[in-house]
């Protein structure tokens, strides 16, 4: 071998080897060309719901709202079916005018979404007719487990969706007056069942544990006017909102030993174990005591940051840092009103992110599909119409779907669930009983006219006939 080649050689394997030393140590690509090691915060503000890349600052819009429509709550990020990647959650309260006797308008709804960011798609997990109330509050998740509460004043009822399962309805957890009112203050991390709520009347802190339906101690003393809470990735830093003077970071540990229901229903302590993960050494540290309240709180993957959503803006906060300003402003003058932090996105680009349709066309398409039909919607005629509700699993063949009539045989071999007349429309009358996915409903509208039958789904979920069953 020539020397001038042994030299080639000799320089080629140095930059060999200088790259593989330099890609070891530099961060990973910028967000444009390389994963989102960082991940994505999700928020809610006046356009509606959005992205916005810790790394560069810059916000995206993925699921559109018109100013003043809707009452939002939320986003948090959690699992989906099919999807390999975490989508955003959120619910909206229709505010716009409702319809009266003499009056046009709409028929308020509550609905629970969730938008891929990744795909662009939106799609309505669950409705429910509510005019009672503003809509749900305290949205939360983890990736086991989405609740809220919902309802009104001292009736609150804490609703909960698991997420490891495809398609299904939404499982109560505490209503009262069996149960407690309870408001949603923060989840567990991780595939955990526990989710920090506080009791509507006395303001006391408890884990409502969701997969064995009891309460346990929570492992933090907090007062009847602090929250909402976060809870770091590793289950070992809480972040907590006070009423005034910003935050306060906590260490706390998610996870210990769960309390046992007892014979009487009541819960009791389980066997000491070994708590895991460990609580964290820390001691517990303001975060900017010149804030007012915070709407919401979030952190980041690796628990170095703190995302807080507070007055009408996004900061972020060094959770090492002393007591002062944040490092940094987004969004502001946006009204922002919630925020989520992802995990990281390895595999996700923020070139990917494409915006949805947004959840109007939905909202509108249900009211189209329950308006009443001239003939039953008159002063007259209101009075004596009679609503029939099923619903059915798309998935596979029914008998529902060929009802054309409520006789007294289809009523007793089917029972329907409850509805009634609304104005100009219909509705049913349990929470959250029109579910997406494969599910389907058919309504027969008699009584002051000759029975009417179709069938109909929540609006952007297409029938899955052929398809397996979503359960």
């Amino acid at each position: 071998m020539s020397k001038f080649t042994t030299l080639i050689l000799a320089g080629l394997l140095l930059a060999a080897c200088s790259s593989t030393k330099v890609a070891s140590v530099q961060p990973s690509p910028s967000p444009v060309t390389g994963g989102l090691a960082q991940g994505l915060i999700a928020y809610a503000a006046d356009g509606g719901v959005g992205v916005l890349d810790p790394a560069t600052g810059k916000p995206t819009i993925v699921a559109p709202l018109p100013p003043g429509a809707f009452r939002v709550m939320g986003p948090v990020w959690a699992p989906a079916p099919n999807v390999d990647h975490p989508v955003i959650y959120f619910t909206v309260h229709d505010q716009r005018p409702a319809e009266g006797r003499t009056t046009s308008g709409v028929v308020p709804y509550d609905w629970l979404f969730r938008v891929d960011p990744f795909a662009g798609t939106i799609e309505p997990v669950a409705a429910s007719h509510d005019s009672e109330s503003e809509g749900p509050i305290g949205l939360v998740a983890n990736a086991h487990y989405l609740a809220m509460s919902y309802g009104c004043c001292a009736t609150y009822e804490v609703d909960a969706l698991d997420l490891t399962r495809s398609a299904g309805p939404l499982k109560v957890l505490s209503r009262p007056p069996a149960q407690a009112a309870f408001l949603t203050q923060g989840a567990a991390p991780g595939d955990s069942g526990l989710i920090a709520v506080q009791a509507a009347g006395t303001g006391a802190w408890y884990w409502l544990n969701a997969d064995a339906g009891v309460l346990n101690p929570f492992p933090l003393k907090l007062g009847p006017d602090d929250g909402p809470i976060a809870i770091s990735a590793d289950g070992r830093l809480a972040a907590v909102a006070l009423p005034t003077q910003g935050a306060v970071i906590e260490p706390i540990n998610s996870g210990l030993p769960l309390a046992a229901p007892t014979a009487s229903g009541s819960s009791t302590a389980a066997p000491a174990a070994t708590p895991s993960p460990q609580a964290s050494p820390k001691a517990p540290k303001h975060v900017n005591s010149k804030l007012l309240h915070p709407d919401g709180l979030s952190w980041s993957p690796d628990a170095k940051q703190l995302a807080v959503a507070v007055s009408g803006e996004i900061e972020l906060y060094d959770a090492s840092a002393a007591d002062g300003p944040p490092s940094a402003r987004y969004l502001v003058g946006a009204n922002v009103l919630g925020v989520s932090w992802s995990g990281p996105l390895a595999d996700r680009t923020l070139v990917g992110v494409k915006a949805s349709a947004g959840p109007q066309t939905a909202v509108d398409a249900l009211l189209a599909a329950t308006r009443l039909p001239a003939a039953a919607d008159t002063p007259a005629n209101r009075p004596f119409t009679q609503i029939y509700l099923w619903q059915f699993d798309s998935s596979k063949p029914s008998p529902i779907e060929t009802i054309t009539d409520a006789t007294s045989s289809v009523i007793g071999k089917y029972p329907p669930l409850s509805a009634g007349v609304v104005f100009h429309h219909w509705a049913p009358t349990e929470t959250w009983a029109l579910l997406g996915g494969c599910y389907r409903y058919r309504v027969v509208i008699t009584g002051s006219i000759a029975p009417v039958a179709s069938t109909f789904g929540l609006p952007g979920n297409p029938s899955c006939a052929g398809k397996p069953s979503p359960t």
